[in-house]
C-alpha cells in the first residue's frame, strides 16, 4: 500500500456504517478532521463527541487538525481573486502563512507511515477547501485522491488557474479579468 498517499472525504448525510466503510475499503488508518467547526447539527454521528468514538470502535485513529479548518477571511487586497467564491479566497490567503504549511507538513510527515484521510463535511470535493489543501500537497510532491463512493476514488489536479512557485500556489484572476467558471462554486463547508 502506498502510504505517502493522502485521501479526503466529504461527510456529507451519510451513516456512520457507511463512512467507515468507506474508510475501511481505502484503507485509512487515521482520519483528520480539518473542519473548523467540528460539530454536525444535522449529522451528529459526525460531531466530535460521536465521531471519534465510532472511529476507535472500527479501529481508525481520529485527529482534529485546525490549523487546516477552512472559513478563513479573505484579505482586501488578495493576491488570490481568481476564485470568486470568498471562502476559496480566503482560504487560498491562509495557504501563505507559516501556520498552514507547518500543518500541511505534519500531514506529510504522517503520511509517510499511515494512510489518512482529510476531512470535512462537503461531499463534493471540487465545492470544499480539501481541493485547495490538496493542491498544497501535489506541489510537494504527494499524490491526493479523493473518496467519492464505494468503489470510486477520483485523483486530486492541480486547480487549472494555480498559478505555482515552489511550493506557494496563487490564483490569480485570469488575463480577462473574468474568475473562471469553475470558482463559482457555492459556500465552502465547515
Amino acid at each position: 500500500m502506498n502510504t505517502d498517499l493522502v485521501c479526503t472525504i466529504g461527510h456529507s448525510n451519510r451513516p456512520i456504517e457507511e463512512f467507515i466503510a468507506l474508510l475501511k475499503e481505502n484503507g485509512v488508518a487515521c482520519l483528520l478532521d480539518i473542519r473548523t467547526v467540528p460539530k454536525s447539527r444535522h449529522n451528529p454521528q459526525f460531531g466530535q463527541d460521536q465521531l471519534p468514538v465510532s472511529l476507535a470502535a472500527a479501529g481508525i485513529e481520529y485527529r482534529q487538525v485546525p490549523g487546516l479548518g477552512g472559513l478563513r477571511r479573505a484579505r482586501k487586497d488578495s493576491p488570490n481573486s481568481g476564485w470568486r467564491n470568498t471562502s476559496f479566497r480566503g482560504y487560498a490567503d491562509y495557504m501563505q502563512t507559516a501556520e498552514f504549511v507547518e500543518n500541511v507538513e505534519m500531514v506529510i510527515a504522517l503520511a509517510a507511515t499511515t494512510r489518512c484521510a482529510l476531512m470535512c463535511a462537503e461531499s463534493v470535493p471540487w465545492r470544499c477547501h480539501r481541493s485547495l489543501v490538496a493542491d498544497a500537497l501535489l506541489v510537494r510532491g504527494i499524490p491526493v485522491e479523493h473518496i467519492i463512493n464505494p468503489g470510486k476514488r477520483r485523483p486530486a489536479k492541480l486547480t487549472p488557474f494555480a498559478s505555482v512557485e515552489g511550493t506557494r500556489i496563487l490564483y490569480p484572476p485570469e488575463e480577462s479579468g473574468e474568475a473562471p467558471e469553475a470558482t463559482k462554486a457555492e459556500g465552502c463547508c465547515e
